[in-house]
């Protein structure tokens, strides 16, 4: 069929045909050309703690400049953020927001940073990564917590903008990406090790949910691929599941589960791996040589930070982290 075109942005690969949109429904075939519905018009924006994106390594107790359009690329049965992440851009409230204006308000609150995040960033990718441009001019850091499901080449190009990154691995299976978020586990390792050949700052977040991927040897398989891919200083953070969307009939993930995956990624050589959406003290940075509390963290909130120069205060040993 004539002006039929392909978006080579993600794995889903959108083949489309004159008038029709992309899985992420923000991206529409016009004339034979493919355009942008939701470039400089985020549906949400909020000034954040860095620690909810979640970054424990970047900048803590900072803030940053957050903002997200409409949109995703996959389809979670336990997306937090269902409401926007899987709706049209026109079924949204946006703002009027182009990107020398994100840049020059995070300058004005004060915010370290801007961040990428809340549904997908992917399906925002050219106002991201005008917005990053600007950003970085202007010594402002740029981060994103994203679902890490993107073609290598549009990746790359946005890493040489990109300070840090929080990637969702959703799990270790691809049973579980296929039945669960409609996509595919492969892409997803990919874009982790093209992020660390890049040098961009990178952290995980794994959500455990109980009966889908809270198998503790699938969650050890996990960790030692890290390990072994990403190097022992990737900071890991297994976040506390709760009943939502599609997924209210499961319960909210035991403690006892996320002390276990915890216990097996240290064992598998990661020096930093976090528990969070619960109170505990698997918030909190230790250091790796003399194990003793470096940033304290309750929530959100920053009690104490004994980290000086990038180094422990009190055996000066190296903690891997952007911390200035």
């Amino acid at each position: 069929m004539a002006n039929r075109v392909q978006c080579e942005l993600c794995p889903n690969g959108c083949v489309l045909d004159e008038g029709q949109r992309s899985r992420c429904r923000t991206r529409m075939n016009k004339d034979g050309k493919l355009y942008s519905l939701v470039y400089g018009k985020p549906c949400a924006v909020h000034i954040d703690p860095i620690e909810k994106k979640p970054f424990f390594h970047f900048l803590p107790g900072t803030t940053a400049f957050s903002i997200a359009t409409a949109g995703c690329v996959l389809s979670c049965k336990f997306c937090q953020n269902w409401q926007i992440s899987q709706a049209k851009p026109e079924d949204t409230d946006t703002y009027d927001l182009p990107p020398d204006k994100v840049v020059s308000q995070a300058i004005a609150n004060k915010c370290r940073s801007v961040t990428y995040t809340y549904t997908e960033p992917t399906v925002f990718y050219e106002y991201m990564y005008d917005t990053a441009v600007i950003a970085r001019k202007q010594g402002i850091k740029n981060t994103m917590h994203s679902c890490g499901y993107i073609n290598e080449k549009p990746l790359r190009k946005l890493s040489k903008y990109m300070d840090a990154a929080d990637i969702d691995l959703k799990a270790f299976t691809e049973d579980f990406y296929g039945r669960i978020c409609s996509g595919s586990l492969k892409p997803v390792l990919n874009s982790l090790v093209v992020l660390k050949e890049e040098g961009v700052w990178l952290e995980i977040t794994n959500l455990v949910i109980p009966t889908l991927n809270d198998n503790i040897k699938n969650i050890k398989d996990m960790c030692i691929w890290m390990q072994k891919n990403l190097g022992s200083d990737t900071p890991v953070h297994f976040s506390r599941f709760f009943p939502h969307y599609k997924l209210t009939n499961l319960p909210p993930t035991p403690l006892e589960t996320l002390i276990d995956a915890r216990k097996a990624a240290m064992d598998s050589g990661l020096r930093y791996v976090y528990i969070g959406n619960i109170r505990h003290e698997g918030e909190s940075t230790f250091c790796p040589k003399c194990k003793k509390l470096l940033v304290e963290r309750i929530g959100y909130f920053v009690k104490q930070n004994h980290i000086l120069n990038g180094k422990c205060k009190f055996c000066s040993s190296p903690v891997a982290g952007v911390w200035s």
